[in-house]
């Protein structure tokens, strides 16, 4: 068989290319001869400037910022296009995975660092520059971002305010008129999330929890958002409330679109624009996508949706083999998927699952593979 594997990390455990390698194990042990094709994959989350290098052959940039505390790091960017353009990821400058959950403070987390990468690779020359949204550990509404671009907020004693969520109710006067817009540079917004940035559905509840908010937090961060929205409007008479995808990376995606004019497109849907999968798809016999958890969000631009909707349109049967399966993933046959798994063989930690992925990935293809075989045998 020629089998093309296109899988997402499993966040916190393997990247795309690990995940990958495993399942091209797997394969190859119930049969050497057959046929590999693999990718690196990303959605806008974690491993996005890995699939990206990855997919274009860029050359890698370390830039010097600082992550959601305000440390000082050094974070991955990659150069495409002959250096036209360049591809940030929220995930590995403030990323959630970046601190372990037991020392979290999402209250006191900024975005600051984004928006010093964002300048410093405007610097560079590029003309275009893709910033992946996913995988954020903040919810200061992109207050960081603004300020590392030039805009200065201020509380009720017109003293300075940090960017934190705590700030957020406290925003009374701003300051916008140095905010660098980038006039000259198309800046993409790379994200799989149509959240807007308030309400039920918004960044705050829809993501503050596993950001490590506590219920009576949400609610107040709720609120000071609110305010922070109409403490903007007031200022840039834009609602950065009204945008698809604002609630993205706790509100980044909001005041990239709102007040800096960018464009939100699915990760997975920009990157297999630069892919040659489509083209080595067309004479494969088998599709195996995946990610770290398989859920009713991920028919909303995750990575396996995306994979599949490209096999779909040449009729190639589709697997997903996930680190787990979530609350309504058997909806996700309805996108068209011939089977959907799970590497969880027994009960296990949280810690445990991640130590024994690779073996269990590995051995849970195998018999796939093995499956599939039989029954081609069978029938020839």
């Amino acid at each position: 068989m020629k089998i093309v594997i296109a899988c997402d990390s499993f966040k916190g455990c393997l990247t795309s290319k690990e995940v990958a390698t495993c399942i091209e194990k797997g394969i190859y042990r119930q049969n050497p001869k057959h046929e590999v094709v693999s990718y690196v994959i990303g959605d806008g989350g974690e491993g996005t400037v890995a699939a990206f290098h990855h997919t274009c052959h860029g050359t890698l940039v370390g830039i010097d910022c600082v992550d959601a505390y305000m440390h000082k790091i050094k974070a991955a960017v990659t150069l495409i296009d002959d250096g036209q353009t360049a591809v940030i990821e929220v995930a590995n400058i403030i990323g959630l995975s970046m601190r372990d959950r037991m020392n979290r403070a999402p209250l006191f987390t900024s975005s600051y660092g984004v928006g010093m990468v964002i300048k410093k690779v405007a610097a560079l020359g590029c003309k275009k520059i893709i910033i992946g949204l996913g995988g954020s550990s903040t919810n200061d509404g992109g207050m960081g971002v603004l300020m590392a671009l030039g805009a200065r907020f201020y509380d009720e004693n017109h003293q300075p305010l940090l960017s934190q969520a705590l700030s957020l109710e406290k925003v009374r006067y701003l300051d916008i008129k140095r905010l660098n817009r980038f006039d000259g540079i198309e800046l993409i917004a790379a994200c799989d999330v149509k959240n807007h940035l308030l309400g039920e559905n918004g960044a705050t509840y829809m993501f503050g929890k596993q950001k490590g908010l506590f219920p009576n937090q949400i609610k107040k961060i709720e609120r000071g958002m609110s305010n922070y929205r109409y403490q903007l409007m007031r200022y840039s008479n834009v609602d950065i409330d009204s945008f698809e995808g604002g609630g993205a990376a706790g509100g980044i995606g909001a005041v990239l679109i709102g007040l800096l004019n960018a464009k939100m497109k699915p990760g997975i849907e920009l990157l297999l624009s630069y892919s040659d999968m489509e083209e080595k798809m067309k004479d494969c016999d088998l599709v195996i996508t995946g990610e770290g958890q398989s859920d009713r969000q991920t028919k909303f631009g995750k990575v396996p949706a995306g994979v599949i909707e490209v096999a779909n349109r040449l009729h190639k049967p589709t697997i997903c083999i996930s680190g787990a399966l979530g609350l309504e993933y058997m909806d996700l046959y309805d996108l068209g998927f011939v089977g959907i798994y799970s590497i969880a063989d027994r009960a296990m930690t949280f810690d445990q699952a991640l130590s024994q992925a690779s073996d269990k990935l590995e051995a849970a293809t195998f018999g796939i593979i093995n499956t599939i075989e039989y029954f081609k045998e069978s029938h020839s």
